[in-house]
C-alpha cells in the first residue's frame, strides 16, 4: 500500500523545484553499482516528469582507471586532480564523451548525451603547467542546455572542455564542471554525488557528518585537515557556486538508494548543506 503521507511530505517541495534547474554531479559507485545506477536513473526520470530540469554532469574515475591499466599507463592524481599527458588524454576523451556518456543516455528515455565540447558549452584554459591537459573553465556557453530543457529533455554532460589557448581538448574536474555549469543556468541547486556520506570532522567515522557548513568556515577545517584530497576540489567548488547565487549546493552519498529524491522531496534530506 502507497503511504500517502510520504506524498503529502513531497507535495511542497514538487511546487518549489517544478521548473527549476538542478546540476548534479554524478560518480563514484553510483555510477559503477548496477543497483544504484537504476535507482539514480529513476529519479533523475521522475523529477524530470515532475517539471525539474536536471541536468547530469558525470566523470568516470573509475573506468578511466581501468583503461590506463589496460594500457599500462599509471594513474596519477595532484591535489585530488587527475594528471593528464597527451596520451591520457586521449583515453579520457575516449572513455568519458564515448562509453560512458552513452551508456547513461541509453538508460534514460529522455536522455540527450553532450560533452563540454558541444556548442563549446565548457572554453577552458590550462590550469597548471604541471598538469597539461587539465584546464580551468574560463567561460560557460549554456544556450545549448537551455535548448534541451525547451526540447523536453535530460542533458548528461562530460566533463571535458573546448581548450581556448591551444588547439585541443582539456579535462575538467567534474566536480567543478558542475558547480561552473550550475551558476552559468543559474540553477536552484547544486548535488556532488559521492562515496562518503558527506563531510565527515572524521572521514573514519560517519557519525561526525557535519550537516551544514558555512563557507566561512572552510579555511579552518583547510588548516585543521578536516578538508584534504578529493574533498579539496568539491569544497572549493562548492563555496564558488554558493558566493555566485547559486541557492542550495550539497554533498551527499550517491550510495543511498534513491538519495536524489529524498534529498529535493523530503524533510529528511541527506548529506552536508554548505550555505
Amino acid at each position: 500500500m502507497i503511504d500517502a503521507n510520504v506524498l503529502v511530505e513531497a507535495l511542497p517541495y514538487v511546487k518549489e523545484y517544478s521548473g527549476q534547474i538542478v546540476v548534479v554531479k554524478y560518480g563514484g559507485n553510483a555510477m559503477i553499482d548496477e543497483e544504484l545506477k537504476a535507482a539514480v536513473i529513476k529519479d533523475v526520470t521522475l523529477l524530470n516528469l515532475l517539471g525539474v530540469h536536471v541536468v547530469l554532469v558525470h566523470g568516470g574515475g573509475p573506468e578511466i582507471n581501468e583503461m590506463l591499466s589496460k594500457t599500462n599507463k599509471e594513474s596519477k592524481f595532484l591535489n585530488g586532480l587527475r594528471v593528464t599527458d597527451d596520451e591520457t588524454m586521449d583515453i579520457v576523451q575516449m572513455v568519458l564523451c564515448g562509453k560512458v556518456n552513452k551508456n547513461l543516455v541509453n538508460l534514460l528515455d529522455k536522455g540527450i548525451g553532450l560533452s563540454g565540447v558541444d556548442g563549446s558549452l565548457f572554453e577552458a584554459s590550462c590550469l597548471d603547467s604541471k598538469m597539461v591537459n587539465v584546464g580551468k573553465i574560463e567561460k560557460v556557453n549554456p544556450q545549448i542546455i537551455l535548448d534541451t530543457f525547451e526540447n523536453g529533455y535530460i542533458p548528461v554532460v562530460s566533463s571535458v572542455a573546448k581548450a581556448i589557448d591551444k588547439l585541443g581538448i582539456y579535462n575538467i574536474n567534474a566536480d567543478l564542471a558542475a558547480s561552473e555549469l550550475a551558476i552559468s543556468l543559474h540553477a536552484k541547486k547544486l548535488i556532488l554525488l559521492t562515496d562518503v556520506k558527506g563531510l565527515m570532522k572524521d572521514p573514519k567515522d560517519e557519525s561526525t557528518l557535519m550537516e551544514r557548513v558555512k563557507v566561512s568556515q572552510i579555511p579552518l577545517l583547510k588548516k585543521e585537515k578536516v578538508i584534504t584530497g578529493g574533498m579539496i576540489p568539491k569544497i572549493e567548488c562548492c563555496v564558488k557556486a554558493v558566493r555566485e547565487g547559486v541557492e542550495s549546493v550539497n554533498i551527499q552519498d550517491g550510495r543511498v538508494m534513491h538519495s536524489l529524491l529524498i534529498e529535493l522531496l523530503s524533510d529528511e534530506g541527506v548529506g552536508t548543506l554548505i550555505e
